[in-house]
């Protein structure tokens, strides 16, 4: 059995989120927890979030043991992208894309 969370619609690049998701991916969950939690990166701080929410959804919906949840899946999609204009030289503009992304989690217990 397996469970799952998502934060939709959070203001940081897919490819920051990305880069930490392939670290934690296949790791038993405390581990991945203790992980998350000293990585200095920004988005270490919302997947924490993510990763929590997942586990809790686990424990408390699926009644899954903690002890044997590993992180299955972890991704962050791309959300839609804020178009703001700076501008440049000679008149003319140059375009800045505030990125966002959708982060998800997968859970589920090892056999």
């Amino acid at each position: 059995m397996e469970a799952k969370a998502i934060a939709k619609y959070v203001r940081i690049s897919p490819l920051k989120v990305q880069f930490i998701c392939n670290e934690i991916r296949g790791l038993q969950v405390d581990e991945a927890l203790a992980k998350l939690e000293f990585t200095t990166k920004r988005g270490a701080k919302e997947l924490y979030k993510v990763l929590k929410s997942a586990v809790a959804n686990a424990e408390n919906n699926l009644s899954l043991d903690r002890a044997d949840l590993y992180v299955k899946e972890a991704y962050a999609n791309d959300g839609p992208t804020m178009k703001r204009f700076r501008p440049k030289a000679k008149g003319m503009a140059y375009p800045i894309l505030k990125r966002s992304s959708h982060i998800g989690v997968v859970v589920a217990e090892r056999e």
